[in-house]
């Protein structure tokens, strides 16, 4: 008898193997794991997930941590992390080789709300490493054009050097419907694109405010000043949601470890509506 996610223990690590690693940037890799079949030899996996939802990857003999899905939703035969080398913990991580194996737990937490979507705009905005979470909506978006409008895409980095995913920024600009528009904090001499902060982008962007829904995801100060520009350009605040991030670590709302007011990030999130959040991002250091 095959094995299903119900009959799996969210507590107990599943064991994946390393398929690929790639280097995106000086300290940030993806990592491409391959899921244990349900059945020696049957090609079929448990690997289901929605956009916005992330996973708690056991690095064994070091320790576990929550890491967003970057990956494409429709590859069921894998799982993909962008993970920043930070600590112990994740440089072990970007560190294993093809073959290797780490445990992983999950999915956890809420999804970005991609059936709300359907016949809207998308925004997209990311700071920094944020663009991984909010990989799999543009993924969704584009292998489902029919079902939504047009699909903007703002990012910022810190430096021409730490955008991720350039090639994809590239591919993702010729794709009907779309606009990618990236900015830096410091851009050198060989930079000729925007200089600023994300929130500079908006006045390249012909906004429909009554028919959009945006998704940010970055440093929390920088969800907050998008989360008021949108706001000031038309958004409703039930229409704008952010992916909150927390010190996770039991991922069932167990431990306590997460919570952000009377929120648990790790099972009432991590992606929340601005209407939720905006009473808690007004105090700062929460």
């Amino acid at each position: 008898m095959m094995a299903t996610a119900a009959t799996v223990d969210p507590m107990l690590p599943q064991p994946y193997s390393v398929r690929q690693v790639v280097k995106e940037t000086s300290d940030t890799f993806t990592l491409t794991l391959e899921p244990p079949a349900l059945e020696p030899s049957s090609g079929v996996y448990r690997n289901r997930f929605q956009p916005g939802q992330f996973s708690m990857l056991w690095v064994f003999g070091v320790g576990e941590l929550p890491i967003s899905i970057s990956g494409d939703p429709a590859a069921r035969d894998r799982l993909v992390y962008t993970v920043r080398s930070v600590g112990q913990a994740t440089q072990t991580l970007v560190s294993c080789e093809v073959g290797d194996a780490v445990g992983v737990r999950g999915p956890f937490g809420t999804g970005w709300p991609m059936q709300q979507a359907q016949g809207r705009d998308v925004i997209v905005i990311a700071g920094g490493i944020g663009l991984a979470p909010l990989r799999p909506v543009i993924y969704e978006v584009l292998h489902n054009r029919e079902k939504y409008g047009r699909l903007v895409i703002l990012y910022g980095a810190r430096s021409p050097h730490d955008l991720l995913y350039r090639r994809e920024l590239t591919a993702w600009a010729r794709q009907r419907e779309t606009q990618v528009l990236a900015t830096v904090d410091y851009g050198g001499l060989n930079w000729h694109g925007n200089v600023g902060v994300v929130t500079t982008l908006f006045k390249y962007v012909r906004l429909q405010p009554t028919r959009s829904l945006a998704f940010a995801c970055g440093p929390e100060i920088m969800m907050r000043f998008v989360a008021r520009d949108l706001e000031t350009n038309g958004l409703a605040r039930e229409n704008i949601y952010l992916s909150m991030e927390r010190n996770m670590k039991c991922a069932l709302g167990f431990c306590g470890h997460c919570q952000y007011g009377p929120h648990f990030i790790c099972k009432d999130g991590p992606i929340f509506s601005y209407d939720r959040m905006r009473p808690l991002l007004e105090k700062y250091e929460l």
